[in-house]
């Protein structure tokens, strides 16, 4: 070698052992040492290299054994073995490590973890994000959010967000990136973070200056030729310079460690580490579902009702058919919707069909309940005939398809007495003692029409037969089954359904309406609903929304997907019953802003208010007759054009919602309530973070004025310079700083929905 490199080793060996973290092991390594300097990934021995390479070494640090052994990556041979470095606690937890976290394509979230080591050395930590084929797709740095708790943090998202559609062409390539992701907590003794932290000190008392010098240089010496740090040439050389300045004793202390100090190699340090000791987790599995699992935008209509009218000859009403449904789909369309719902178009029974409002004795022209389902024309794989054909359904289909909806079908498991299955298969039905079939009841509520299923006897059956039924429905383009009542059944039925469906169709979506238990709630989650009806309806003050807002969008929102619907035909509540115009417009902002998914059931736009005495359900229910509704006069109320706006918004800035990113705002009065959506910059796919801030007044009927504060560091925005807003609602735009002033009133403005502009 060169007398550089000779005179440098002389040098190194006079050290004493009170050094500071360094980089390399003792000069003379044992061949135990050595076999171990091998097997660490993040140096190379320079013993034995070629010309060439001794000419390097000759202008840098040497990388040989000297001073302290970084930490070694420990093998891990089994489960609970920790490594060099612990990592405890990772949030979000698998159930019973079986149930993988759920996320959309795109959707931005969260991971923690507990990272620490002995003494006082300094961690760092990174995710390891890998696509199901098990390709390392993106290293995402995580911060240290609490010290005194060591928990780390990161946000990050598995794959590019999409608005592909299941029948589009494009779809294929999003299909390859949907399934069970993988997400690694890789803690790792931060060498660097280490020995800057003990350089700093002893440069600035004079003590053992030259020792914590020298080892600094080797450090960056041994970080520039680290293969784990995915270091480019520009980046090698920053590196390697920073070296040979931290080792060039004609220089002051104070020039060395500048080299070693600054914004180049702090930016390094941040994207780019030397990662000593890596100690990865188990992987944590995420399963990455297609669009609209999360975010969707959902809308409700009876084919039975578009398109009908009253003869005026006969003074009767003519029901609407799946033909004349073109109207609630480009009803849904030009309120900016994404899925329209439909209600079971299966044939109807007549024995103990329901009449207007519930009533138990149905008249010559009451149509009866779809949800009493089945007839001699047949059962749950028919086209009601008074509707259509199956050709008829998937024209309409096809038209929604072009419109860009997706046909979500109500699927009721449950029977008329008239059901085929009856006489097929009356195993599948209970027997009271005296040999007649037992009607669905939920006391003091009972439903003469409807024969619930019995699953003890033949459960495989049943299964095999929904199994067809599905399948049958897919093929006419269905892409999203709501399952009505789906708590009423086992979950493993479900689980087993769901699985042989998906299987086949991994593009059709599940949406659960059970009003039920938590546990239940989130057994359906485990199992494959991918969104669920929830209690949404009934949070109505300050306090009671800022709770589920939190719920719903918390870890909670890994597993149970919350949709947020203001009614559905089966509620109406007391609030939307008393706010009257002001109500629909407070509860509709809430819905559409407080989940990533919503939904309106139609009759919405036009006031449809009034309750069944003595039940939380509207009066001349659609469940039991034909609505004749003129859709000419929702132009006064204004409600539609609120949900055609809300969808813009939500569209326009879909980057902010996501399960997982609402802040409530703090705020003095009752009926004000303000929140926050926000993501930041790296994960929004533009390079702009993305804020959303919704204050709303809760009554309809008085105004509000409050000041809400606003944390700006926060939402990334700059307290020197504060934040620009812009209300969606009405292009009116403000300042805001830290504590701001807002006025509503239901006459006026309900809401406000602020974008962050700068």
């Amino acid at each position: 070698m060169g007398r550089m490199e000779n005179a440098q080793t002389s040098a190194e060996v006079e050290r004493t052992s009170s050094t500071s973290t360094t980089s390399a092991p003792a000069t003379k390594t044992s061949d135990t040492a050595e076999k171990a300097t091998k097997t660490t990934r993040t140096r190379k021995s320079t013993a034995g290299k070629t010309t060439r390479t001794r000419k390097a070494a000759a202008k840098l640090p040497s990388t040989t054994a000297v001073g302290e052994t970084p930490a070694q990556t420990l093998p891990v041979t089994e489960p609970g073995q920790f490594g060099r470095v612990n990592v405890l606690d990772i949030t979000p937890g698998e159930e019973r490590s079986i149930y993988p976290a759920r996320v959309e394509l795109g959707e931005p979230f969260k991971v923690t973890a507990q990272v620490f080591i002995e003494g006082r050395t300094k961690v760092g930590a990174t995710l390891i994000v890998r696509n199901p084929r098990g390709k390392e797709m993106e290293r995402v740095p995580m911060t240290c959010v609490n010290k005194g708790l060591d928990r780390w943090a990161a946000e990050l998202k598995c794959g590019e967000r999409s608005d592909v559609k299941p029948w589009d062409p494009e779809f294929a390539a999003v299909k390859r990136q949907l399934g069970e992701w993988t997400v690694t907590v890789e803690g790792w003794e931060d060498t660097y973070a280490s020995w800057l932290h003990d350089a700093r000190i002893k440069v600035k008392v004079n003590d053992d200056v030259e020792n914590a010098l020298d080892s600094g240089a080797e450090l960056l010496a041994r970080w520039a030729v680290d293969k784990d740090a995915k270091l480019n040439a520009e980046e090698r050389k920053t590196l390697k310079e920073a070296a040979k300045t931290a080792a060039d004793r004609a220089l002051s202390p104070e020039e060395r460690l500048a080299a070693a100090d600054n914004a180049a190699i702090e930016a390094l340090h941040e994207t780019n580490p030397l990662r000593d000791g890596i100690s990865p987790s188990a992987p944590q599995r995420f399963k990455v579902e297609r669009p609209t699992s999360s975010f969707a935008a959902w809308y409700q209509f009876f084919p039975r009702s578009e398109g009908a009218y009253v003869d005026q000859a006969t003074g009767k009403i003519v029901q609407g058919t799946l033909k004349t449904s073109v109207s609630g789909l480009e009803r849904a369309k030009a309120e900016g919707f994404d899925v329209v719902y439909l209600p079971p178009i299966f044939p109807i029974g007549v024995t103990n069909r329901k009449g207007r409002n519930n009533s138990l004795v149905a008249g010559p022209d009451d149509p009866g309940s779809p949800f009493g389902i089945g007839s001699s024309i047949g059962g749950h794989d028919t086209v009601d005939p008074l509707l259509g054909t199956m050709d008829d359904f998937k024209a309409l289909v096809a038209k929604a398809h072009e419109l860009g909806l997706e046909i979500a079908l109500d699927f009721a498991l449950q029977c008329s007495p008239d059901h085929p299955w009856v006489k097929a298969h009356p195993n599948w039905f209970r027997t009271k003692p005296d040999g007649t079939i037992a009607f669905a009841e939920n006391p003091p509520k009972k439903y003469q029409d409807i024969y619930p299923i019995d699953f003890n006897a033949d459960m495989p059956g049943i299964e095999k037969e929904v199994e067809r039924i599905m399948s049958l429905w897919i093929e006419a383009g269905v892409t999203i089954f709501r399952v009505d009542n789906p708590h009423t059944k086992p979950v493993r039925f479900w689980q087993d359904v769901i699985a042989a469906v998906t299987k086949k169709h991994p593009e059709v979506l599940f949406l659960a309406e059970a009003f039920t238990r938590p546990g239940m709630m989130r057994a359906l989650s485990y199992v494959g609903f991918t969104q669920s009806h929830c209690y949404f309806p009934w949070r109505n003050t300050k306090e009671e929304l800022s709770e589920y807002l939190l719920e719903t969008n918390g870890d909670d929102g890994y597993y149970q997907h919350n949709t947020f619907w203001p009614t559905t035909p089966d509620i109406l509540t007391a609030y939307i019953r008393d706010n009257g115009i002001a109500g629909h417009a407070v509860r509709a902002v809430l819905a559409a802003m407080g989940s990533p998914s919503w939904g309106i059931y139609n009759g919405y736009e036009l006031i449809e208010n009034k309750q069944r005495p003595g039940f939380e359900e509207q009066i001349d229910n659609e469940k039991y007759e034909v609505k004749v509704r003129d859709w000419d006069s929702a132009k006064k109320f204004g409600i539609a054009e609120l949900l055609a706006s809300l969808n813009r918004i939500r569209h326009e800035h879909k980057a902010a919602f996501g399960y997982h990113n609402v802040t409530i705002l703090p705020s003095n009065d009752p009926s004000i309530l303000a929140f926050a959506r926000h993501t930041p910059a790296e994960l929004t796919g533009t390079g702009k973070a993305e804020t959303l801030i919704v204050v709303v007044n809760l009554d309809g009927h008085n105004a509000h004025q409050d000041e809400i504060h606003f944390e700006m560091p926060d939402f990334d925005v700059d307290p020197a310079e504060g934040a620009h807003l812009r209300d969606e609602l009405t292009g009116r735009e403000f300042d805001w700083k830290w504590d701001n002033f807002v006025s509503l009133a239901p006459w006026a403005d309900v809401a406000h929905i602020f974008t962050v502009v700068r």
